[in-house]
């Protein structure tokens, strides 16, 4: 199986009945990611399949949208309120402080289910017992049954809140591409895209869902947002952030196992050596571009969340982060994150084993890239 962007839209095409993908703007990125599978990726045939499921699941809920406000332009006058981002490294407990937030009750979040499949827009009558849920639920169990080590590795719910991958990847402009494939030239050329028409459309989705099922106030997480902040903010112009911090010499090792093992499941290609290299060099470049962002806009937007102090003391962690933005930390908003808190203990799911050197890489030298980080936040967890 060779991939091809035109056969791709023409099986979207005829999956929906539908023929509007709406701007142009994504088909560079989709014919940049099908180059990639095309030559530099060795997939195999597991890979084949789950690739061209991702880029097919992502044109037809483009489709999907496109039509859904054809016949509804009335949510283009939806207003969107924040959003709250969680940044930071990857594995620096994001997930964890971005499922705290989402227990919050005037938090609106991204759920697993709802990213997957947008439309029908969700209900908020029906939106703990749509059939999504069940759906995406049984996709989990196939993953798990396929990749157990998965579940160590991260965790996911079909109700929790989910990382803004499916979003983004609608537009073809992700990091999570490369993430599950090698693909180098689709990442040299990610680096230095124009990602607003990306935060336009991913905008647009959250107008769509929220429509009939608030709170209009969002909560958002993915590590991959520190690449493009000033275009994320053009698009949300009220936009705050939550950034954790970890020793990037205790992540780097845990970043490359993950991104190894996702990798595994489309490629029996496994170059360790440069995967850890790559991963370096990246999310040194990711970290720049936050920390120049936030010298030009001010602290005003940041809250600093420390790993240590978010596996120690969640609650008043996430409490000392609400009021650096200015967030309102309730009555209800402290039950709801205890007992999320109380429920998800560190360490609960396993451990996760992994070494720098299975990398190439050593902690003097993660730390030596890292320097300008280190030197300006408390990363020492």
């Amino acid at each position: 199986m060779t991939f091809d962007a035109d056969e791709l839209e023409d099986g979207a095409r005829a999956a929906t009945g539908l023929d509007d993908f709406g701007s142009p703007y994504y088909r560079e990125g989709l014919e940049r990611i099908v180059d990639a599978l095309n030559t530099l990726a060795d997939l195999n045939d597991i890979g084949r399949v789950i690739q061209h499921a991702t880029i097919s699941n992502a044109l037809i809920q483009r489709l999907k949208i496109e039509d859904t406000y054809g016949r509804h332009p009335e949510i283009e006058d939806e207003v969107v309120h924040g959003p709250v981002f969680v940044i930071g490294l990857p594995r620096t407990g994001t997930t964890a402080l971005s499922q705290l937030v989402a227990a919050d009750p005037q938090f609106r979040s991204l759920r697993m289910w709802e990213s997957q499949a947008p439309t029908p827009p969700p209900e908020a009558a029906t939106q703990h017992t749509d059939p999504r849920i069940a759906q995406a639920e049984a996709g989990l169990k196939m993953l798990d049954d396929m990749f157990p080590l998965m579940k160590t590795l991260y965790n996911s719910e079909p109700t929790a809140p989910t990382e803004c991958q499916d979003l983004m990847g609608m537009s073809f402009r992700t990091f999570h591409f490369d993430g599950a494939v090698r693909a180098p030239e689709y990442l040299a050329w990610l680096m230095d895209c124009d990602m607003r028409g990306t935060y336009t459309f991913h905008r647009r989705v959250l107008q769509l869902l929220q429509w009939h099922c608030p709170p209009t106030l969002w909560h958002l997480k993915t590590p991959v947002h520190m690449f493009a902040l000033d275009a994320l903010v053009e698009a949300y112009p009220d936009a705050k952030f939550l950034w954790s911090h970890r020793d990037p010499a205790k992540v780097m090792g845990s970043v490359c196992s993950l991104i190894q093992y996702l990798r595994s499941w489309s490629s029996d290609r496994n170059d360790a050596n440069e995967l850890g290299a790559e991963q370096v060099d990246s999310w040194v470049e990711a970290v720049r571009r936050a920390m120049d962002f936030r010298s030009r806009v001010g602290d005003d937007r940041f809250a600093d969340v420390s790993f240590t102090d978010l596996q120690t003391d969640p609650v008043h962690t996430l409490r000392t982060g609400y009021e650096a933005l200015g967030l309102s930390f309730t009555d209800a908003t402290m039950a709801s994150v205890e007992r999320w808190a109380e429920g998800h203990r560190p360490g609960s799911r396993g451990a996760h084993d992994y070494e720098l050197a299975d990398y190439g890489l050593t902690p003097e030298g993660v730390r030596e890239r890292f320097a300008d980080y280190l030197a300006t936040y408390d990363a020492t967890g």
